[in-house]
């Protein structure tokens, strides 16, 4: 199956969490068709969340959606920034979406519930 384009997933993934409620931005702009994605979620209590594509080990070819891992969690916001910099050093066609919610919200479809 065809993999919605990266623009139009991160498009709708906004909207997605204007309507429930989260406050979400784009904090940077990648390659339309295929940019990897990356989420942060602030808690707004000092602790941030970071989530990246799956790694293809856990997928199995039949999904209908973009599936993301945590990659860090409860982290500071400057541990997520000196990880984000490393991600754009090694892609610098990734997207990035910032999320501010205090129930931890990001409306992902997740493939694994700890991080790594």
């Amino acid at each position: 199956m065809a993999r919605l384009r990266s623009d139009f997933w991160v498009a709708a993934h906004l909207r997605r969490c204007g309507v429930e409620g989260i406050e979400a931005v784009l904090r940077r702009r990648g390659a339309a068709e295929a940019g990897a994605i990356y989420v942060t979620v602030d808690h707004l209590d000092g602790l941030v969340d970071l989530y990246g594509p799956a790694p293809q080990s856990e997928l199995t070819g039949d999904e209908t959606d973009r599936l993301f891992a945590p990659l860090l969690s409860g982290a500071a916001p400057p541990d997520i920034e000196v990880r984000m910099v490393r991600e754009l050093r090694y892609d610098p066609d990734l997207w990035w979406i910032s999320i501010d919610d205090r129930l931890g919200r990001s409306a992902l479809t997740l493939v694994r519930a700890e991080p790594r």
